[in-house]
């Protein structure tokens, strides 16, 4: 990071974090730890002047997936600390241990805690961190200040939910926003219809769709595969529509999981351009669109017990691509919508494999499609003339032109 702010200006951070997700709850764990990381205002004390700004009224990961028995899919030892230093704190052992849970734990015999269980732990560590993180803070852009043809300091400006707006200044700049909710074409003009959810909101919607009749999940995931499995519990009738032509393993195997080892950064990074998509490409099954395989086993095993009763409750809808999606006003007393009187959706699909054509009525769609990472982008558009490129260096920062000195990561 650059240099301290000048002590004039009250409301200049060495470092402001854009987002407050995994990322950079451990970038300020790590700071702190490296006793880097002051709350002070400029001018003040010595270390580095950190605020992180959050979208969310405090802090939640993924909160609209945290399914009953959803589970982990990645160890606990790597949480927010434990590769950079095991002594830590705020490690989820620690957490453990803080909450009278660590023996109970070990007897569960697991490496893979539930999902709500590592968003507590996550909530535990960002607590700490209360006074250095300022929530209900959507970052609207990030801007250059120029002076004397060149730009020290950075513009963050954010806004709040009543809609009031506020700029500060920085250093350095961390973007930590994560992803958004991708929307297929297809489904664009739904946006904001009840009735069309993507998986990033499911749990507001739940109770809705627990009596819209039968619902289209769209996607063959783990996200599909989770929510599938929870409107199976809640007596819901499910579509799995998709093309592919079958839900795939995630390769967890030790040899294949070592991509993910900080010294495989390094390799990685330093590939030509073409051989790091051909890599990525490789081991694309260790994350994307894969499966847990007890999932995998548990999906099968109810479609198999609907061919012994004879009944088809739920329906795998594999090599059908979705043509076309409209809002369908199914009136009061149909029993498939999401209420009395609420609209459904009518999907037109195609079967990959032999070109036919019909019309699906829904009370409800989910969208298990994924996330775009755009929106990095969206917030850095007036920073385009001080860039000389968009992909980060090892240190993650973007590359800028010499007259830029702040940084952005």
């Amino acid at each position: 990071m650059h240099g301290l702010p000048n002590p004039a200006d009250a409301r200049c951070h060495d470092l402001i974090g854009v987002g407050f997700g995994p990322s950079n709850l451990a970038l300020a764990v790590a700071l702190r730890e490296a006793g880097r990381e002051t709350g002070r205002e400029a001018g003040k004390d010595g270390g580095l002047s950190c605020r992180f700004l959050e979208k969310q009224d405090r802090f939640v990961w993924h909160g609209n997936m945290l399914l009953d028995g959803s589970r982990m899919q990645i160890s606990f030892l790597k949480d927010l600390v434990s590769l950079r230093d095991p002594t830590s704190p705020y490690s989820f052992l620690n957490y453990l241990h803080h909450h009278g849970r660590l023996q109970n734990f070990i007897n569960l015999r697991t490496f893979y805690p539930s999902r709500r269980e590592f968003n507590d732990y996550l909530a535990w560590v960002a607590e700490a961190f209360r006074d250095r993180c300022d929530y209900g803070r959507e970052v609207t852009a990030v801007e250059p200040v120029v002076e004397d043809g060149g730009v020290r300091l950075l513009r963050v400006h954010t806004r709040d939910r009543a809609g009031q707006r506020e700029t500060r200044l920085a250093r350095n700049v961390v973007l930590g926003v994560g992803a958004t909710p991708h929307v297929p074409d297809g489904f664009a003009a739904l946006r904001g219809q009840p009735s069309v959810i993507h998986s990033s909101g499911y749990l507001e919607a739940v109770e809705r769709l627990a009596s819209a009749g039968r619902v289209a999940v769209v996607g063959l995931g783990q996200s599909a595969a989770e929510i599938f499995l929870d409107l199976h519990g809640r007596g819901v009738a499910v579509d799995l529509v998709a093309r592919s032509s079958a839900m795939r393993p995630a390769d967890s195997s030790p040899f294949a999981n070592e991509v993910f080892d900080t010294d495989y950064t390094g390799y990685v990074f330093g590939l030509p351009e073409a051989e790091r998509a051909a890599l990525l490409r490789e081991f694309h099954n260790t994350n994307y669109a894969v499966v847990d395989p007890d999932l995998i086993e548990a999906i099968y095993r109810i479609f198999y017990q609907q061919r012994v009763e004879g009944t088809d409750r739920h329906r795998l809808l594999t090599r059908h691509e979705i043509r076309s999606a409209a809002v369908t006003d199914q009136g009061s007393g149909h029993g498939s919508g999401l209420g009395s009187g609420l609209e459904g959706v009518t999907l037109e699909l195609v079967g990959l494999d032999d070109g036919r054509r019909v019309a699906r009525r829904y009370g409800a769609v989910v969208l298990a499609t994924g996330y775009r990472r755009h929106q990095h982008g969206d917030l850095l558009a007036s920073m385009a003339p001080w860039l000389t490129g968009a992909e980060p260096g090892r240190d993650y920062r973007l590359p800028t032109v010499p007259a830029c000195r702040a940084g952005i990561y």
